[in-house]
């Protein structure tokens, strides 16, 4: 099985992850049999360490880390690769792959104008 987790900075207040997690329902509706899952990096749980433990332990076969940073700021640039080192050694038959930022995405760029330039 394919997981993909959805990594965020987080927050305190519980209704920040809401579009979040409204993201990974959209993608287990869209592709079933890809696990999909939210870590942060602080203030909220799971943190990424947990969720690729709980993902492995369900029988994932790979992991896809999808930063939830609209730039590679200190967070996705410095914290991140730390973090996936670590996961690559704790899980070291499973392949872990780390996506662009993405609000480095072109069509979330186009998004973003459109939602902005909305009158």
């Amino acid at each position: 099985m394919k997981a993909v987790i959805l990594f965020a900075h987080g927050s305190r207040d519980p209704r920040w992850r809401d579009p979040m997690e409204a993201v990974v329902q959209r993608m287990r509706v869209q592709e079933p049999q890809t696990a999909a899952v939210c870590a942060f990096l602080e203030l909220a749980e799971p943190d990424l360490a947990t969720a690729a433990t709980r993902l492995v332990a369900e029988g994932a076969s790979s992991l896809h880390v999808v930063p939830m940073f609209l730039g590679m700021g200190k967070h996705a640039r410095e914290d991140l690769p730390e973090l996936v080192t670590l996961l690559r050694a704790a899980h070291p038959t499973v392949p872990v792959s780390v996506a662009r930022a993405v609000g480095e995405e072109a069509e979330v760029t186009e998004l973003l104008a459109k939602i902005a330039l909305r009158t």
